[in-house]
């Protein structure tokens, strides 16, 4: 069968591209593992904080607000974010005060908020309760959904092993079976420069760079339910709660030479739990569970999104760097309407500063 667009990646920036553009024409989407969200999307913190990234991230995520509050009836719920600092990260302080919008607080009220912190390692505390839980799966599933609810196929298990272009547009072999399509769409996360070089596009530079996280139990038993997301300052580490537990991060962004199924560094991991355990009293005596996930990067941490203007029936979805769920409704659609010809609703510097023509000299 002949399709109009093949998708490969089923993490959500593939879903969310596959449901805007279902809506212009037939859509296959091939993921490789047997599940959706099987690699950073299934590993993602999933908080929708608008003023986190790059100018061109934040642009995104204030514009798919309006969708987080109504897809599927919404996805957001209440976190709000607390950044700490300890002796001399005061100038890392106030450059994240700055660059969230954060608001000061006394080290009093830091510590009403969230029981457990140690009041003397607290040299500065700032909040942002602008910061939201996002219900990943309900997002995923929900462009899933409308895909095939617009004739489409979502096919996982399906990894594809030759990309050939033809006079009518590409072909993508998996296995014995050779799929057909107009146009194909690059969303392979961490290995999106493969898929570019197995397809005879030149590769962007994404780099897959790994970050370990841990689950512990609730400390002393406290009720986490209400309790903000912790950051140390600079993004030095972060705590989370997460089902009645916590997780923790030592935020670390560490290259990998390929993408694969990422797994935590234990000692990594261990320097991240030590960054945290300064900041508060119960002692960290075990873990229930612990996973790494690989944030793909473009050189200039953007994201990139649209048609390759060396062959404009190759477009990218590609370098979301963790930011994929907070961006996912505008970015998927600012897709569609590129791929329609319609003009987009994001103004044109935001749409340069995302385009792929960036790493071609500019191309257009």
């Amino acid at each position: 069968m002949t399709h109009d667009f093949l998708i490969i990646g089923g993490g959500i920036a593939g879903v969310s591209a596959g449901a805007r553009l279902s809506e212009l024409g037939r859509v296959l989407l091939l993921e490789s593992e047997p599940a959706l969200a099987y690699h950073a999307s299934g590993r993602s913190a999933a908080l929708y904080e608008a003023q986190y990234g790059k100018p061109a991230t934040v642009a995104l995520n204030l514009a798919s607000r309006a969708d987080h509050d109504s897809l599927d009836g919404g996805v957001l719920s209440p976190r709000g974010l607390m950044v700490l600092a300890g002796p001399g990260q005061g100038d890392a302080f106030a450059h994240d005060v700055a660059d969230m919008h954060l608001t000061e607080v006394s080290v009093a009220e830091a510590v009403a908020r969230v029981p457990i912190l140690r009041a003397g390692a607290i040299h500065a505390a700032a909040i942002h309760d602008e910061a939201w839980d996002i219900d990943t799966d309900r997002l995923i599933q929900h462009f899933a959904r409308h895909i095939r609810a617009n004739g489409g196929q979502v096919v996982t298990g399906a990894r594809a092993s030759a990309i050939s272009r033809t006079a009518y547009g590409w072909e993508v072999t998996v296995g014995e079976d050779v799929h057909q399509a107009r146009i194909l769409v690059n969303a392979a996360g961490a290995w999106a420069d493969q898929i570019a070089i197995m397809a005879g596009i030149a590769p962007i530079g994404i780099t897959p760079l790994r970050r370990s996280v841990a689950r512990i139990p609730a400390p002393g038993d406290h009720d986490v339910a209400r309790w903000p997301m912790l950051m140390g300052a600079g993004e030095g580490w972060y705590a989370k709660p997460d089902a009645g537990q916590l997780i923790i991060s030592p935020a670390e962004e560490d290259p990998v030479s390929e993408p694969h199924d990422a797994w935590p560094d234990d000692m990594v991991l261990a320097e991240g739990i030590a960054r945290y355990q300064e900041f508060v009293t119960p002692e960290v005596t075990r873990l229930t569970s612990s996973w790494a996930g690989l944030r793909s990067f473009a050189p200039d941490r953007v994201l990139v999104l649209g048609p390759d203007p060396l062959d404009p029936a190759f477009i990218w979805v590609a370098g979301q760097g963790g930011y994929g769920f907070q961006t996912a409704p505008a970015a998927s659609r600012l897709v569609a309407d590129l791929v329609a010809g319609r003009a987009p609703e994001l103004d044109a510097d935001l749409v340069a500063a995302l385009s792929p023509a960036r790493f071609r000299g500019g191309v257009a």
